[in-house]
C-alpha cells in the first residue's frame, strides 16, 4: 500500500542564518496519525506548509495522497484538509454560515453544504451557538470552528497545526475524539503540537524536531524507553514499616533506591516485579501509602533531547 504522506530529505532555508527545516524524511501509512513534536520554531509549521503546498521546499522530494507536492500541487490540494494556527473564519458570519461557505468553496451544492455544516456544529459541540455571529465566540470556540472548517469535505489527508491551542480540557477532549473518529473513517492525519500529552494520546508515530532537525522518532513507548525502563515506586507510612520489608524487596531488586527511609524505587523492566513486590508487602503485613508503576514521560524525553536556545522560525 502506498504511503499517504512521504518526504525524503526535504528542507527550507528562510535566510542566510534562518533555517526552518533540515533534511526531514518521513512516511505515514493511510489511516495513521503522525505527530511532529517540538518547541516554537522547531520546524513543525514549515514542514506542514511545505507538505500542503503553501511553500516550496528548497531540497528533497515529497508526495501527499500519491501526488508530488511540487509538480502536482493542484491534485494534492484537492485531497487534503488544512487547519492552520490562525483562525480562518469570518467574524461577521455565523458558525453555520462559515461552514456553508467553506463547503461551497470546496464544491458542495447548497443543500449538501448546509447539511454538512449542521452535522459539524453538533460534532464539535457548537450546536447552541450555531446561528450566532463568530465575533462573539471565545478563543476556544473559534478554534473548534476553524478545525470543523477543515473537515467540511472529508479529506484523504488532514494537516492540523497545533489543533488544541487555546482550548480548555473539555474542548481538547472533544477535538481528540473528533480526530480519532476521522482516522477511523480512513483519513490520515499529520498534526503538530507542543503538548506531549497530545502526541501520546493521538499519534501512532512521533517525530521530535529541534533546531529544524529530527532528533528522535518512534512510537511514544519507544521514545520513552530511550530514557530507561519503568520504575516501581513504593512509599511507606513510616521508616519502621519500610525497614521491615526492605530486605525482601532487595531480593527482587538488589539495586533499589531508598529516599529518606520511607520511599523506595525498584527497576520494573521485568513485568514480574510488580506482583513480586505486592506479594512481599502482603507477606510482611505492610500496606504502603503509595504503590505506583510509571514509565518515563514524553516530557522527560523531550527535555533530554532538546536544549533551551534560540531557534530559526
Amino acid at each position: 500500500m502506498d504511503a499517504a504522506i512521504e518526504a525524503h530529505g526535504v528542507g527550507k532555508v528562510f535566510g542566510k542564518d534562518a533555517v526552518g527545516l533540515r533534511e526531514l524524511s518521513l512516511e505515514v501509512r493511510p489511516g495513521r496519525v503522525l505527530a511532529l513534536l517540538g518547541h516554537n520554531g522547531a520546524g513543525k509549521t514549515t514542514a506542514v506548509r511545505g507538505l500542503s503546498t503553501l511553500l516550496r521546499f528548497d531540497r528533497g522530494d515529497a508526495a501527499v495522497a500519491g501526488f508530488d507536492v511540487r509538480a502536482q500541487a493542484h491534485q494534492v490540494r484537492e485531497r487534503i484538509g488544512l487547519v492552520g494556527q490562525g483562525a480562518a473564519v469570518d467574524d461577521q458570519l455565523t458558525a453555520v454560515q462559515n461552514l456553508v461557505l467553506f463547503g461551497r468553496l470546496r464544491g458542495l451544492d447548497r443543500r449538501a453544504a448546509a447539511a454538512r455544516a449542521r452535522e459539524l456544529v453538533v460534532r464539535f459541540g457548537m450546536d447552541d451557538a450555531a446561528d450566532r455571529p463568530v465575533r462573539g465566540f471565545s478563543g476556544g470556540m473559534r478554534r473548534r470552528l476553524d478545525v470543523a472548517a477543515g473537515l467540511v469535505v472529508r479529506p484523504e489527508v488532514l494537516f492540523v497545526d497545533e489543533p488544541t491551542t487555546g482550548l480548555d480540557p473539555a474542548g481538547r477532549r472533544d477535538l481528540w475524539q473528533a480526530l480519532r473518529e476521522l482516522v477511523d473513517e480512513g483519513t490520515t492525519v499529520l498534526l503538530t503540537t507542543q503538548y506531549l500529552e497530545e502526541a501520546d494520546a493521538l499519534a501512532d508515530h512521533v517525530v521530535l524536531l529541534a533546531h529544524g532537525e529530527v532528533v528522535a522518532e518512534g512510537t511514544a513507548d519507544e521514545l520513552k524507553d530511550r530514557l530507561g525502563h519503568a520504575a516501581l515506586r513504593v512509599r511507606f507510612t513510616d521508616a519502621e514499616e519500610a525497614a521491615r520489608v526492605l530486605p525482601a524487596l532487595r531480593v527482587i531488586d538488589p539495586d533499589l533506591e531508598v529516599d529518606g527511609g520511607v520511599v523506595t524505587t525498584l527497576d520494573a523492566a521485568d513485568p514480574g516485579v510488580l506482583p513480586a513486590c505486592v506479594r512481599a508487602l502482603a507477606a510482611h503485613g505492610v500496606t504502603p501509602a503509595e504503590l505506583s508503576l510509571r514509565k518515563p514521560s514524553l516530557d522527560e524525553v523531550f527535555l533530554s533531547l532538546t536544549e533551551p536556545k534560540e531557534y530559526a522560525r
